[in-house]
């Protein structure tokens, strides 16, 4: 069941793309699975069928693994967050004594960034039309 970390032959610049695309479809995924649980959940008082069909076993069971596992992958971003973001003096004093990055390097941090950047204008024009949980 679990999955092997498949060994890359892929270059990091093409691993972080192949990252961010998952993180952009898992983060799709979410949205949408929130949407149609808030659908069923506002549904159900009035529809008894559907009210038995939300508590059965193998229904709450799924949800339970699905709110382990964002509560795992939580701890863990804010964890990830809090390195990358507590490094950073460190990583200053290293890129002063670090030579220049190729200009590849550079073009795919500027890709990256214009990829981010597009990311966020979606969600914020998509935050206007969402109701808070």
């Amino acid at each position: 069941m679990l999955n092997r970390p498949r060994k890359s032959t892929m270059s990091k610049p093409d691993y972080l793309d192949d990252v961010h695309v998952r993180i952009m479809r898992v983060t799709e995924d979410l949205r949408a699975i929130q949407k149609e649980l808030n659908c069923a959940a506002m549904q159900a008082p009035g529809d008894p069928e559907l009210m038995e069909v939300l508590t059965q076993l193998p229904e709450l069971e799924s949800i339970d693994v699905l709110k382990s596992t964002l509560d795992q992958m939580r701890h863990f971003l804010w964890f990830y967050v809090q390195v990358m973001t507590s490094d950073s003096e460190v990583e200053d004093r290293q890129n002063q004594k670090a030579p220049k990055k190729p200009a590849k390097d550079a073009a795919f941090m500027e890709r990256l960034n214009h990829v981010t950047d597009a990311a966020l204008l979606r969600y914020f024009a998509e935050g206007k039309n969402r109701k808070p949980n």
